[in-house]
């Protein structure tokens, strides 16, 4: 029987199941239980922004979206953390309690001050990153195709430097807690050049980060017992919501139904094997 981490690993087009042996073989589970473990106020960051649209991309607001929702099941306070591209369609799409802060695109040491401050103010039990860029060694953000996008592109990983319980999801390499990977990564000729070099507790990988968000929330509903995933009309419905307010397709940089470049009913044959592990 396929586990939930076979699953969100299927279809890989750009190489990350090459670091499955390089993360627990359980990591949905060991992330679900660090939520567990902590309960209160959740940030979950997204938005990833595509240099040839000027828009950010389907791959991480849908899942943000689920993670949020699933854990408002579970007794949390969600808060959004997104910058100036992705702000609007999580506003959009947010459930009425819950919150998006829009994290200022600064320089570096303003985005310190002002991660302290936000840290400060909110104090969140838990960090959540799902398909949001960090910096690489260099301190610069970078796309797929190794492009810059620094000048695009809150600072948002910081918050992550500075608290002490965070889970990343991700799938090129890129993305806030990869750094946990960063020799794999960086050994690759398949993922990014420029490795991502924060790191978190708990690392999920996956072939579609979406996939790794619901992923999560299975695992979620298996320790709890109750089925808190999207259905597949819900899920489709966020993708063709953010791609009508602009949101573009990470693959083709194109205004299209798709996810990384799979279509509506590609993305939801995942989802829907998900839900039949918990059937």
């Amino acid at each position: 029987m396929n586990t939930i981490e076979d699953i969100i690993l299927d279809h890989d087009q750009r190489g990350i199941s090459e670091l499955r042996n390089l993360v627990p073989q359980d990591f949905c589970k060991r992330s679900s239980d660090l939520i567990l473990e902590n309960p209160g106020k959740v940030f979950i960051t997204t938005g990833f922004y595509i240099l040839t649209a000027g828009a950010a991309e389907t791959d991480g607001p849908p899942g943000a979206i689920a993670i949020g929702n699933a854990l408002e099941k579970l007794g949390y306070e969600i808060v959004y953390i997104t910058d100036e591209y992705a702000f609007d369609m999580m506003r959009e799409c947010k459930s009425e309690k819950s919150r998006v802060i829009d994290f200022p695109i600064m320089d570096k040491p303003e985005s310190e001050e002002y991660a302290l401050e936000l840290l400060s103010k909110e104090n969140p039990s838990i960090l959540l990153s799902i398909e949001r860029c960090s910096a690489a060694q260099d301190d610069k953000y970078r796309n797929m195709r190794d492009l810059d996008i620094t000048v695009n592109t809150a600072r948002i990983d910081l918050l992550f430097n500075i608290h002490k319980t965070t889970i990343g999801i991700g799938d090129g390499g890129n993305e806030i807690g990869m750094g946990n990977v960063l020799d794999g990564v960086d050994k690759s000729d398949k993922l990014v050049s420029y490795p991502a070099v924060s790191t978190v507790n708990e690392l999920i990988i996956s072939s579609v980060s979406n996939w790794g968000g619901y992923g999560l929330i299975s695992s979620l509903s298996m320790s709890t017992g109750k089925n808190v995933l999207p259905t597949i009309d819900e899920d489709m419905q966020i993708i063709r919501r953010i791609v009508d307010m602009g949101a573009v397709d990470g693959f083709s940089g194109e205004q299209t139904y798709k996810v990384d470049g799979f279509n509506l009913k590609e993305n939801a044959d995942a989802l829907q094997r998900l839900h039949d592990i918990l059937d």
